[in-house]
């Protein structure tokens, strides 16, 4: 489903991405389809479209992708984009360490190819796929995103993927499918923080939606980002991207996606469920324990330039309110 109408989500037309990051979609094209041709695996769309973005090899099936691309198939109104720079350099990722740099530093060492995903569960079409085989009947799109952590950090990124409710289609879901968890790989000998003694949580790591957040069209299977493969720190090959919920929810380096009939119990509300809920929606009015939600920073800032703004219900994704209006959102969080 492609989202073209403005919606409330849209940000401020003063926060205006520089129109010179873009290129004409047929030069992009003609690029795309040339280096095909010649049997190269383009890192990314064109070397100009993203100007700060790093050059590096890619998959072929990645690359057969690049030149049916919908760009821009959904936007963040004219706001502006995050750094790339930022984008794979301060993350979250535990499997290989808690600091921010961690993932950049480590992640290099995870193999993603070849890659498979387990698809079982209450559904008609189980087993093992390849990732190639997993995604090539999808077209890929861009979706431009807010991504809001619930450490009260932010970004804006131009993730490429296709919606997660089309695998689930192709599954083939029972009646008795309610919900779908998500398992992220164990690899302990290419992940430093799996084999750290200090780590409190019990591999894999889990998260789960119910079924009809999963079938949402915002909801996407994302496979790139900035018109680029997806860099293993933030996920490669395969992460789920939810907008309008925490960060954490967007779970990275997908191995298995089960579709189940009870609620999956999933690791952050594990650990600490007075903090972290199973459903994880970005609201300005659900503080954290241990620090306020009403507002968020903005990457990249700095201590002369914060850029802090207030957070958004939501994320301000106000088309997902009635899939909660028989939940009390301070309950459920």
């Amino acid at each position: 489903m492609l989202i073209k109408t403005p919606l409330v989500s849209a940000a401020l037309e003063s926060e205006v991405t520089p129109e010179a990051v873009y290129l004409s979609r047929r030069r992009f094209l003609s690029a795309a389809a040339g280096a095909l041709a010649a049997g190269a695996t383009t890192a990314y769309a064109d070397e100009s479209r993203y100007a700060d973005v790093e050059a590096g090899a890619s998959p072929a099936w990645f690359a057969s992708k690049l030149p049916q691309v919908h760009w821009q198939a959904v936007t963040a109104g004219d706001e502006a984009l995050t750094p790339y720079s930022d984008v794979t350099r301060y993350n979250n990722f535990y499997e290989f360490g808690t600091n921010k740099g961690d993932p950049a530093r480590y992640a290099g060492k995870l193999e993603v190819e070849p890659w498979s995903v387990m698809i079982d569960g209450e559904v008609g079409k189980p087993g093992v796929v390849s990732l190639e085989h997993l995604v090539q009947p999808h077209r890929l799109e861009e979706r431009i995103y807010r991504l809001r952590c619930v450490e009260a950090w932010s970004m804006v990124i131009p993730w490429l993927g296709f919606p997660l409710a089309e695998l689930i289609k192709h599954a083939e879901p029972t009646g008795a499918a309610k919900y779908v968890r998500f398992e992220t790989r164990v690899a302990p000998e290419q992940m430093a923080g799996v084999r750290s003694g200090f780590s409190l949580i019990d591999w894999p790591y889990v998260e789960g939606l119910r079924m009809d957040e999963a079938m949402h069209p915002l909801t996407i299977m994302a496979v790139g980002l900035y018109g680029r493969v997806l860099p293993n720190q933030n996920g490669a090959p395969l992460r789920l991207v939810v907008p309008w919920k925490y960060g954490f929810k967007s779970i990275k380096s997908i191995v298995r996606i089960s579709l189940v009939a009870e609620q999956p119990r999933t690791t952050w509300e594990s650990l600490a469920p007075d903090e972290y809920g199973f459903y994880a929606n970005v609201n300005p009015q659900v503080d954290h324990p241990r620090w306020s939600q009403a507002t968020e920073r903005r990457l990249p800032n700095s201590l002369f330039k914060p850029n802090v703004m207030p957070t958004r219900l939501f994320n301000g994704y106000d088309e997902v309110a009635s899939l909660y209006g028989d939940l009390d959102l301070r309950k459920y969080y």
